[in-house]
């Protein structure tokens, strides 16, 4: 039926899938124009959670389809549904970056001609269909063994942005014409200025 449908010069297949490993993140995009592979799209990332290397992936791959000429029927295949479900969420939420970056070029889809549709079909990998099992496997063949292990890790990744911010805040605070006019220092039982500091999730 996929193949069949596939054929057509105006219908645009999009087979996404993605995978951490080691704390990297791998999302693949391919992409079918009548029923012929046009595009692979392969991107690495750290420090970003699963749903966020799916919605990349699905990202990535309308993106490119959207800006092809005469695609008038786009179908997006992916094992990640709940993450289909997201770009749709109009609550606020973590991933709104990849939502409305998504929905702002189907929004350019659509005004381009009213008949355009996008259809997004779930493909779990237990089915090991062609297009997607290929896929499937190419995420997951990526292995990076990167130089420095403790760099990869989210504690890492926290403490750094953690760190950065205090010594912005530092440096502006310092630069203050209010500062010991509307500000008070506290001390310790030493009398000592007590500093900016980050505990386990704390402020």
């Amino acid at each position: 039926m996929v193949l069949q449908i596939s054929s057509s010069p105006s219908m645009a297949l999009v087979v996404t899938d993605a995978s951490i490993k080691n704390d990297v993140a791998t999302s693949i995009s391919h992409i079918h124009l009548a029923n012929h592979p046009l595009i692979k799209m392969v991107h690495y990332a750290t420090f970003i959670t699963s749903m966020e290397v799916e919605l990349f992936a699905i990202r990535c791959g309308i993106n490119q389809v959207c800006i092809k000429k005469g695609v008038s029927k786009i179908i997006v295949v992916t094992n990640s549904i709940h993450a289909v479900k997201e770009i749709f969420d109009s609550k606020s939420h973590l991933y709104q970056s990849h939502t409305m970056t998504i929905l702002s070029e189907l929004h350019h889809f659509f005004k381009t001609n009213q008949e355009n549709s996008i259809e997004f079909w779930e493909c779990p990998s237990c089915l090991k269909w062609r297009f997607h099992n290929n896929i499937n496997k190419d995420s997951k063949s990526f292995n990076l063994t990167p130089s420095f292990l403790c760099k990869i890790l989210w504690d890492y990744c926290k403490k750094t942005d953690s760190d950065d911010i205090i010594n912005q805040w530092k440096m502006t605070f310092q630069a203050l014409d209010g500062k010991e006019k509307h500000f008070l220092e506290l001390v310790d039982n030493n009398l000592n200025i007590i500093g900016h500091a980050y505990t386990k999730e704390g402020p």
